[in-house]
């Protein structure tokens, strides 16, 4: 049904904002707290649960409401429901400073605990506490880099670590199986090899080679490009990664 924009001031408190600029203009709606992320992974459908009210703003924390012609100029419609879940689905989410300091203490979290799930002491090559990653990614000048994902964040963080930190830490081996034909595995078993910090087996049994390894990260994608690249594999040839080696390789 179409929107009956009032045309006085509403003020509202305690919301989340969605924004959305369109056709050179803002629109704004006005959210209950953590409910805009429900409706966007799907566990919550009903709008009525989401939106404080159905009217569209151009300023939510002034009150100001934006006029029908603009929303029809805009979206081509003044259907609420259909406004409120195109703002919905492409708006950015409007966060208060405390809002902005917890969701960077989070993410800020995350990557500590993905750090440390990721790398270990070279020495023990036993995985470090979170706490312990978080005290030096401080120690190293570590900050949030806004418009870039929460994995290439944590690849940047392992960087600044084993360069600005006091802190000992490299990236943990992985431990891979590599499967392959018996005549293809005699033609590519020295170039697999060579991917290897340790070899564990190597084995030609019936008709297939197997071959169980522990490698740097880095060295994964090499390998599975070898395998790929080999046209006379034709698909034949398989990559498996068994386990991040933390913890379970002291001799390397």
């Amino acid at each position: 049904m179409p929107i009956n924009q009032p045309s006085n001031q509403i003020k509202l408190t305690n919301v989340s904002i969605v924004r959305l600029k369109k056709a050179g203009k803002r629109f704004e709606i006005a959210c209950y707290k953590n409910k805009v992320q429900d409706w966007r992974n799907g566990t919550e459908t009903n709008l009525d649960d989401v939106c404080q009210t159905s009217n569209v703003f151009v300023n939510v924390s002034k009150g100001q409401v934006a006029s029908s012609e603009d929303l029809k100029k805009a979206f081509g419609t003044v259907s609420a429901d259909d406004i409120v879940r195109e703002i919905l689905k492409k708006g950015e989410i409007q966060l208060g400073e405390k809002e902005r300091e917890h969701a960077s203490s989070n993410t800020l979290k995350e990557i500590a605990t993905l750090v440390a799930e990721k790398c270990v002491d070279p020495i023990t090559q036993r995985p470090y506490p979170v706490g312990m990653i978080e005290k030096a990614m401080s120690e190293a000048g570590f900050s949030l880099k806004p418009g870039k994902t929460t994995k290439s964040q944590v690849l940047e963080c392992i960087k600044l670590l084993q360069s600005n930190s006091t802190l000992p830490i490299q990236r943990a081996r992985m431990r891979v199986r590599v499967t392959m034909p018996m005549k293809d595995g005699k033609r590519l078993k020295d170039a697999v090899l060579e991917t290897a910090e340790k070899v564990e087996e190597n084995d030609f049994a019936g008709d297939e080679w197997e071959a169980i390894m522990v490698i740097d990260p880095g060295q994964f994608k090499v390998l599975n490009e070898l395998i790929q690249s080999d046209t006379a594999l034709k698909g034949k040839g398989r990559v498996e990664t068994l386990s991040m080696a933390a913890g379970a390789a002291e001799d390397l």
